[in-house]
């Protein structure tokens, strides 16, 4: 090996940290030839999970592991939302174990394809968060760690020497960015009733009570979706959550019409929607 691949080689090991991947037009930015790739792969120096992506061996590959990278090295606007965002902030613990990750992404566009080829226990579903809040992927009410929400840009200066929170599935060097639960809940509740069931929502929603209606308020006032927003003042009314009563309604539009949610189902007075049977009172 001649004295400038050796150090490109050694660049390449230092960018890329153990268990984070990059695909073939990140290194092809960084002047990476296909017949280099080829040869720190057969030298043992890179490993190749799926085509087109690379990766240092021995290290371990997660579906975290994996979003991280997208979200930082690969500065893909991406983040982790809905009822992954809620299983991962600890409010979705009644859910089996052992079971296949469904790992719910959040983004203006999809990810590249090689993300469903990777040996993973996970099933990535993409959603375009235009049609729920609008604007940029990193939107108010995300743990916005290496994604700057001014810029609505990659690499946030000092993102990954520290942050104001650290979840704890993440590592503080390299933090995967996620919905906070006030987001991810109305993330989820978008879901309703094809994609996902009221009484898992209703279960979500019971352990809700400590939402801050300051970023709740933001959020609702942006959510162009009327369903959601009756959906999340229904739920909230139901369980009884204090922080509903700080919401100001009148700057909040819920639209006019009913909404047939649960067929065959009851009807809301209040909000105008179809609840199932037994789900008409407060519990």
């Amino acid at each position: 090996m001649t004295s400038q691949n050796r150090d490109k080689l050694n660049l390449l090991l230092r960018s890329l940290p153990d268990g984070l991947v990059v695909d073939s037009r990140w290194m092809e930015a960084k002047d990476y030839s296909s017949s280099l790739r080829s040869q720190y792969v057969a030298a043992g120096w890179l490993v190749q999970p799926a085509r087109g992506v690379y990766m240092r061996p021995g290290g371990r590959l997660s579906w975290q592991n994996v979003v991280i990278s997208m979200q930082t090295l690969l500065e893909m606007p991406v983040i982790v939302g809905g009822r992954t965002a809620l299983e991962l902030h600890g409010f979705a613990h009644y859910l089996a174990a052992g079971r296949r990750d469904t790992v719910h992404l959040y983004g203006l566009t999809p990810p590249p394809g090689w993300l469903a080829r990777l040996p993973l226990n996970a099933d990535f579903v993409f959603h375009r968060i235009g049609p729920l809040f609008g604007g940029g992927t990193s939107a108010q009410g995300s743990t916005a760690f290496a994604w700057n929400t001014e810029t609505d840009s990659g690499f946030l200066p000092g993102a990954f020497g520290g942050s104001p929170k650290h979840e704890p599935f993440t590592g503080p060097e390299w933090p995967l960015t996620v919905s906070r639960p006030e987001r991810a809940f109305l993330e989820l509740l978008d879901e309703l009733p094809t994609r996902e069931s009221f009484d898992n929502a209703d279960m979500i929603a019971q352990g809700l009570q400590n939402l801050r209606p300051g970023v709740m308020q933001r959020l609702l006032e942006s959510c162009r979706s009327i369903k959601v927003k009756r959906l999340c003042f229904w739920l909230a009314e139901r369980h009884g959550h204090g922080w509903l009563r700080h919401i100001d309604r009148s700057r909040i539009s819920l639209g006019s019409g009913k909404r047939v949610l649960a067929k065959g189902g009851r009807l809301d007075p209040t909000y105008l929607i179809t609840v199932p049977e037994g789900m008409d009172e407060p519990v």
